[in-house]
């Protein structure tokens, strides 16, 4: 009688011992970076990131220390400054959302930040791989305890112009819609954040601690409703879509229209050397 039991074949059996294989060797190949490499505050840094960022909480004052507020006359030229400077939190009345796509293809992108207050002033808190010197980023190495994670204090004229103005990167800059409560408790949290890390620094994880899943974190301590899973949030260039979906950007136009209306390169142009950047970078913006 012949035997009609299908067999299965040899090779389909070597490829998955060896695709075992390396799944071992991969699990503790980083079994060994966790338990090997720790996260440090003791670096040779890059000098725009030299100093990390605290804030001391009396009340309704802030004093956030090393506020970064450079000048650039190249992305590679520059002069930093860093500055003491106290806020009230009773003035906080509004919070932007920042996204910087940085790709020939839409999905890379940097986000962050940026709270009005009151009287005028502005300051943003942008999330960001500590740079040591001569480093820059790989979402390869940022998957491998590689790059310590930071958050960056700054003077908007820094931190926008530098993206709108120099790196010559799309800018877009959302007004968010928040409640001066909610936008103090982002505020308050993003600087306890930073507060943590100058104690207990902590590696960036391109999937898992990244600019925008720190920013979703913070914003799920004070939403109603959480904002859930997204492939928008690990392809930020996409989040600016999230946000406007789940209404979270406070605007009535058209999703056709909206991301075009809240880019500022122009205004970011013509006014870098401007007392009043902040407020001429808004300037015209339609809702």
């Amino acid at each position: 009688m012949t035997d009609t039991t299908p067999h299965r074949h040899p090779l389909r059996r070597t490829i998955r011992s060896v695709l075992l294989r390396l799944l071992l060797v991969a699990g503790f190949g980083y079994l060994l970076l966790v338990l090997l490499v720790h996260p440090s505050n003791q670096r040779d840094w890059s000098p725009d990131q030299q100093r990390l960022a605290t804030a001391e909480f009396d009340g309704d004052s802030v004093l956030v220390r090393n506020v970064r507020n450079a000048h650039y006359r190249s992305t590679s030229d520059y002069d930093v400054h860093w500055e003491d400077r106290r806020y009230d939190l009773s003035q906080i009345d509004s919070v932007w959302y920042v996204v910087e796509p940085f790709a020939s293809w839409r999905g890379p992108a940097h986000t962050f930040l940026s709270f009005g207050f009151g009287n005028g002033d502005y300051v943003a808190i942008s999330v960001e791989i500590r740079k040591e010197r001569g480093e820059s980023f790989s979402p390869i190495w940022g998957l491998l305890r590689q790059y310590e994670l930071t958050y960056i204090v700054g003077d908007e004229r820094d931190l926008i112009g530098l993206r709108a103005n120099h790196r010559h990167d799309d800018v877009h800059l959302y007004p968010m819609r928040a409640t001066p409560d909610a936008a103090r408790a982002l505020f308050v949290a993003m600087l306890e954040r930073a507060n943590a890390l100058a104690a207990e620094p902590e590696f960036y994880n391109t999937l898992t601690s990244t600019c925008t899943s720190n920013i979703v974190d913070h914003v799920n301590t004070i939403a109603p409703e959480p904002i859930g899973f997204s492939f928008k949030t690990l392809l930020p260039a996409y989040s600016d879509d999230l946000a406007y979906d789940l209404g979270l950007i406070d605007t009535d136009l058209p999703r056709d229209q909206y991301r075009a209306a809240y880019r500022i390169n122009e205004l970011a142009a013509e006014h870098a050397d401007s007392a009043d950047f902040s407020k001429a970078i808004r300037a015209g913006q339609r809702n």
